[in-house]
């Protein structure tokens, strides 16, 4: 990947909004926006703690992998592991669902089926934990997304977890993205998006930055063929495995730069409006102003720090999109991703997601109309 040369951040405004003496971009208010027309974000990033830790960390694909190995060892026979010498976090997911469908039953199928049963258990236990937060209270269904439900092993644990919850009469459905899983981290900015930005071209730009994978698209609302943006589409994108390359932060986001560069590239040989905008979804809490407060442990380097300042350092690296300034705006990619689902979501008056991948994210949601369909996109306040 051609690397851009790396910008010098600026340091976060963090000030209340009256106190600030320099000028604030017309969208930096809408970072982490809670308030939306048809939705409120009642929470995301929950940190919920026992004597072990946080909750969260038991149901992340990361918990499944350390699951994995102790099964593994409990198969071994003569100290021969039964799935080879590779560690379990370096086997990819086909690897691992390759193992699960042996035609014959094995020592190897034995451990990941346990792992599964075991995950499972602990996936049903988080939700149940969440569930008794204020914030999921009334929560009738919960959308799975991130890396881990598209294998089979994945979709295995969350019937498996579905079951147990129904056992324990836990009254909320799990459902799966009704989308590709690499689309929805970027398909949910067409809802967190200046209006003009959506109705105005024809495509946006969006971002999803993982702890092992970034995802960068050119997304395409079209409002026109629906009003509540259930037909957006993803035209273009890109994933870069960036865990395997190790890189500092700053060679990470040169490699956004490049990302991004060559979307807009690829739009304009296909006559593509693109809007000068760039939607951001990024794990942790995020400030008003677009800062991250914490949460981003998985990323590499230290992105809460108060000289770093991923929008505006994106923006410097491309100031223009077409003949027009470059606006970004940064929200939790759980979040982000949620949103994808939105205009699916007008059954219910609550609803969350949970996103299974190197961590476990987690965002709920309050419908402000119920049994309707959601009023025409505009932008969150």
């Amino acid at each position: 990947m051609n690397k851009a040369k790396t910008p010098s951040p600026a340091k976060p405004l963090k000030e209340a909004p009256e106190a600030m003496t320099e000028p604030v971009p017309a969208t930096a208010g809408l970072h982490g926006t809670r308030n939306m027309p048809s939705v409120i974000i009642e929470s995301y990033n929950l940190e919920v703690r026992d004597d072990e830790g946080f909750i969260g960390d038991r149901a992340s694909q990361t918990a499944f992998r350390k699951l994995l190995d102790v099964w593994r060892k409990r198969k071994s026979r003569n100290g021969v592991d039964p799935m080879g010498n590779a560690r379990s976090a370096d086997l990819s997911k086909s690897e691992i669902d390759q193992m699960l469908q042996m035609k014959d039953a094995t020592e190897a199928t034995d451990a990941v089926e346990g792992a599964i049963e075991e995950f499972a258990g602990e996936l049903a236990g988080v939700i149940k934990r969440y569930m008794r937060q204020k914030a999921w209270q009334g929560v009738e269904r919960i959308v799975i997304g991130g890396g881990f439900p598209e294998s089979d092993v994945g979709e295995r644990a969350i019937l498996q977890a579905a079951v147990m919850l129904d056992a324990d009469n836990v009254q909320v459905g799990l459902a799966r993205l009704r989308h590709e899983v690499d689309d929805g981290g970027l398909l949910g900015w067409v809802h967190l998006a200046p209006p003009r930005m959506v109705t105005d071209y024809d495509a946006i730009l969006a971002l999803d930055i993982g702890g092992t994978n970034v995802r960068c698209g050119i997304v395409e609302p079209r409002w026109k063929k629906a009003s509540d943006l259930s037909k957006a589409r993803v035209v273009k994108r890109q994933k870069w495995r960036h865990a395997d390359d190790n890189p500092k932060q700053a060679e990470l986001v040169d490699g956004l730069v490049a990302m991004l560069e060559e979307m807009i590239a690829y739009s304009h040989k296909k006559d593509i409006r693109l809007a000068p905008f760039v939607g951001i979804a990024c794990p942790g809490i995020i400030r008003r102003d677009g800062s991250i407060a914490r949460g981003a442990q998985n990323l590499p380097g230290n992105w809460e720090r108060d000289d770093f300042h991923l929008p505006t350092a994106l923006c410097e690296k491309i100031p223009l999109i077409g003949d027009e300034p470059t606006e970004a705006l940064m929200h939790n990619d759980a979040v982000v991703q949620g949103l994808s689902e939105l205009p699916f979501m007008q059954d219910v008056k609550r609803w969350a997601v949970l996103t299974i991948g190197t961590g476990l994210g987690n965002a709920s949601y309050r419908n402000k109309r119920k049994n309707g369909r959601s009023p025409r996109h505009r932008a969150g306040s």
